[in-house]
């Protein structure tokens, strides 16, 4: 499994990326969080350099992370996801109350329950073969895009493969995850884009159901911690800070 050690000392920090991405693409993140403890990422299983392929289910991801944190003794840690990487933050807190003391979820809904992979199929059927790292940039509108794809010799591709993560992804049209979120006894935050496209409402409701806080970011797309990097670093620093025991 690939982990990223950013460095810090002190309270454990478990940084989960969203589908397509990768660990590496924490790293501004990383840095200020550094003084809040120690800082590891890692990349999922079917992501990054991580070898390891399937099974996808949520609680294969899931157990992924409780083995990183009981490997590197983070316990009990801040775990922080984005997307994808926010719905394994939620269900290893479920899960695992004992490994994790607060969860930072970025833009992701418990239940999407009803859509399907070729809503965004199209999308990536469309690329075409990239030439260069620019020709990459100047048609995959990503933040961070240059960590996800690496140079073969044929052009540039997803490090990812394009058929896992639609199965990765196929699990959330037909799954609700509000069990996992009911059974959350820890400091909760929800970060919100107002322009991520997600359905509206129920990062609110996660908020309420967790005892836990909740920011709309009207001005951001789906990565928060890109697109409007003041503003969450602000209230992410404001939720270890004020809602996080120390250790």
């Amino acid at each position: 499994m690939s982990v990223a050690e950013f460095g810090g000392s002190g309270r454990g920090i478990l940084l989960l990326h969203g589908l397509m991405s990768r660990a590496s693409t924490w790293w501004t993140v990383a840095q200020w969080l550094k003084p809040y403890g120690r800082v590891v990422a890692t990349d999922a299983r079917g992501h990054g350099r991580n070898p390891r392929k399937g099974p996808y289910r949520t609680e294969d991801f899931v157990a992924d992370a409780a083995a990183v944190v009981e490997r590197l003794d983070l316990a009990p840690a801040v775990v922080i996801g984005h997307s994808m990487g926010g719905l394994h933050a939620w269900a290893l807190a479920a899960t695992r109350p004992d490994l994790v003391a607060g969860v930072v979820a970025e833009d992701v809904v418990p239940d999407n329950t009803g859509r399907t992979v070729d809503e965004w199929r199209w999308y990536f059927d469309s690329w075409p073969v990239f030439q260069s790292l620019a020709h990459v940039k100047s048609i995959v509108r990503v933040p961070r895009v240059e960590e996800m794809f690496e140079e073969r010799a044929d052009g540039w591709h997803l490090i990812a493969d394009i058929e896992d993560l639609y199965e990765i992804a196929a699990e959330w049209g037909v799954r609700s995850y509000w069990d996992f979120v009911d059974a959350i006894r820890c400091p909760t935050l929800t970060i919100e884009a107002g322009r991520g496209g997600l359905r509206a409402g129920q990062m609110a409701e996660v908020a309420r159901r967790t005892g836990g806080a909740h920011l709309l970011v009207p001005e951001s797309g789906h990565v928060v911690h890109d697109e409007a990097p003041d503003v969450y670093r602000g209230a992410v620093e404001a939720f270890l800070s004020g809602s996080i025991p120390p250790v």
